[in-house]
């Protein structure tokens, strides 16, 4: 591909640094810092920016990163705003729109501040350090695939293909269900972001199981033991892991429960 058909596609003020051919391993292409550095690739995938879902839809997928990247929905591959930007910045992914036309980085980082998203710059860092680090990284609570599941028709009133009208009510169901949880509990400063698998050539969308950890964005103060402790009965075995991001820096941190002896 042309570095000049390249750059109509990307954001001009980026850099582009040299040429990697490995087409399958994301997490080793990324580069921290505010502004990735994009990067050639002899395979990129393809995907179609659908407003009324806010999602991505892919319409031409190259190299294994979509095993454990994207939710399946009636057969087709979507990206949640993160892991399309993501793929975007690691010069994995072209977007268009839905005439055809290739979207920019700027453009796609504009739709980080789009409230039906359910993602900002914020959350968007989080998922970045975790890929970077290797780790497979899902949205809490929402399916990478509902094989086998079976999702209900409803009155859905958005226009298009069926796949698109389930795909936009169970991701709304889910949403409310969270939203839902968390009022009765009370939590205001710390909320649901990321389920996170090690990694696993093994992974399958249709039966991942459970995460190794569950990742809590937290905003404001840290949560309170009672919340702690109502999190924990939630998620049962599985571990809970905090984070807070301060300019561009991402912290996680966990709590144990600790006996100090009685001293003499």
């Amino acid at each position: 591909m042309d570095a000049e058909d390249w750059e109509s596609c990307s954001n001009d003020e980026v850099s582009v640094h040299g040429i990697n051919n490995d087409d399958d391993d994301e997490e080793n292409c990324y580069s921290s810092g505010f502004l990735s550095k994009l990067q050639f690739r002899k395979d990129i995938s393809k995907a179609v920016w659908v407003d009324d879902l806010a999602m991505a839809e892919v319409v031409e997928k190259k190299g294994k990163m979509w095993v454990t990247m994207g939710i399946v929905r009636s057969g087709n591959t979507y990206c949640f705003i993160e892991e399309t930007l993501f793929l975007i910045e690691i010069g994995a992914l072209h977007l268009l729109d839905e005439k055809g036309i290739c979207l920019s980085l700027k453009e796609v980082y504009d739709k980080l501040s789009f409230e039906k998203s359910g993602c900002f710059w914020e959350l968007f860092e989080v998922y970045r350090h975790l890929k970077s680090l290797g780790y497979v990284v899902g949205r809490h609570g929402i399916p990478w695939s509902v094989k086998g599941q079976k999702t209900k028709a409803g009155n859905c009133t958005l226009q298009g293909s069926q796949e698109r009208n389930e795909l936009l009510e169970m991701d709304s169901k889910d949403n409310n269900t969270i939203i839902e949880l968390f009022h009765n509990m009370q939590i205001t400063e710390v909320s649901p972001a990321f389920d996170v698998f090690l990694p696993n050539s093994k992974f399958r969308k249709s039966s991942p199981g459970d995460p190794s950890f569950v990742v809590y964005l937290s905003r404001g103060t840290p949560p309170s033991r009672v919340e702690i402790e109502a999190l924990e009965r939630k998620h049962g075995p599985i571990a809970l892991k905090f984070c807070h991001v301060e300019n561009g820096r991402v912290s996680f941190f966990s709590f144990d429960r600790v006996e100090l002896a009685v001293l003499p």
